[in-house]
């Protein structure tokens, strides 16, 4: 049995065809999330620190104008926190878990996005302690009708 020899570029189309199909194959990326934030909100930073601790890369945009973009949105005002942010053509309004948002980009629901209102003690970029307040992630459809998504 004869042994055939690669020729340097035949080598080198295997290795590239190697790599580029063990790249195709890989998990895909977390997109990027946008946060649109004002310049002076500490809790908003410490979110945007929890995105990235559970692996999103974001962009964040600090603007005096944080309600401009809730409404560009479509933000139900009783729906409405400290800051917004768009994701995979999902709106992220306020304090909403990471694993919430994972979630969401997973199941692909019909639905404008994910919110928790207010500013829960306790959610993520709310901690105070051990102190946590009982809270909902809430998911609005594509009309802005609620329901419950999560509850902590």
């Amino acid at each position: 049995m004869k042994m055939t020899r690669f020729t340097k570029p035949a080598l080198s189309l295997a290795m590239i065809i190697g790599f580029v199909s063990s790249t195709a194959w890989a998990a895909p990326a977390v997109p990027v999330i946008d946060v649109y934030k004002s310049p002076t909100c500490g809790c908003c930073v410490k979110w945007i620190d929890h995105l990235k601790e559970n692996g999103f890369t974001v962009r964040s945009h600090d603007t005096q104008d944080v309600a401009q973009h809730k409404q560009r949105l479509g933000v139900p005002a009783a729906y409405g926190s400290c800051h917004t942010a768009v994701i995979g053509g999902y709106v992220i309004e306020g304090h909403v878990p990471a694993r919430d948002i994972k979630r969401l980009l997973k199941e692909k629901p019909q639905a404008r996005g994910l919110t928790v209102p207010g500013m829960p003690v306790g959610s993520p970029g709310m901690e105070q302690g051990s102190h946590k307040d009982a809270y909902e992630v809430i998911l609005l459809d594509k009309n802005g009708a609620p329901r419950v998504y999560s509850r902590y």
